[in-house]
């Protein structure tokens, strides 16, 4: 244990030992690490190191996600004496990266690649915060996701660094009813303009759906541009 109290975990990078570059890959709310694992592989084929963060998204606020989940993944990848640490996010893991790099930035902090995340809060969840079904699935973070305008999301300000921010226009079946809250084009969880960010450095717009956005061809050879060039290619 820790002095804070906290069990000491020990991470695994993945990929080439040589490699100079790493990337953190963030999965999104009430899915596991496996979620971003066609990801993982497409960039490890690149020539990167990476580390997936798995984090408990159900079961804390997101301050406590980026203090006890986030943070000391950060913190190990900086000891590793990378050239360059990047992200590649999905969903409410883009929020909780926001929310850490808010507060400190490696000095050796790459860029950042957002799928499909909620950065102006989430209409879904505002609509359906008070619903004990939403409550038990998406937990205390779920909750702190809704679009009024103090939301978290809503409150984390500007990035003034290299964020790329790729979502979809398209839904599954079983996001149907969620998709009927909005008024314009969205993914069925998160509506186009509420994943923009403002300081962004490039948006892309895809016909992907929210849960499978990550296992597109199209959009891990997207992510992995961004990484190395700092904007998507047409």
């Amino acid at each position: 244990m820790n002095p804070n109290g906290l069990k000491q975990r020990k991470y695994q990078l993945r990929g080439c030992s040589s490699a100079t570059e790493c990337v953190i890959l963030v999965h999104g709310l009430a899915r596991t690490c496996r979620s971003m694992a066609s990801m993982e592989t497409h960039l490890i084929e690149a020539g990167y190191q990476t580390l997936t963060v798995d984090y408990p998204s159900r079961k804390k606020r997101l301050e406590v996600l980026v203090s006890e989940d986030f943070n000391p993944v950060l913190k190990f990848c900086g000891q590793q004496g990378f050239g360059k640490i990047h992200c590649v996010t999905h969903s409410l893991g883009g929020i909780i990266v926001r929310l850490a790099l808010a507060v400190h930035k490696p000095h050796n902090l790459g860029r950042v690649v957002m799928l499909s995340p909620p950065n102006q809060g989430s209409l879904v969840a505002e609509k359906l915060k008070k619903w004990w079904l939403f409550k038990l699935v998406n937990g205390p973070a779920g909750q702190q996701l809704a679009t009024f305008p103090d939301c978290l999301p809503g409150r984390s300000g500007p990035v003034d660094y290299e964020v790329g921010v790729i979502t979809g226009n398209r839904h599954v079946f079983f996001d149907s009813w969620f998709a009927s809250f909005f008024s314009g084009d969205n993914d069925g969880k998160v509506a186009v303009e509420e994943a923009r960010l403002e300081g962004m450095k490039d948006f892309l717009i895809v016909p992907e759906t929210h849960p499978f956005i990550m296992n597109s061809y199209r959009v891990r050879e997207q992510a992995l541009f961004f990484l190395q060039q700092g904007f998507f290619h047409s």
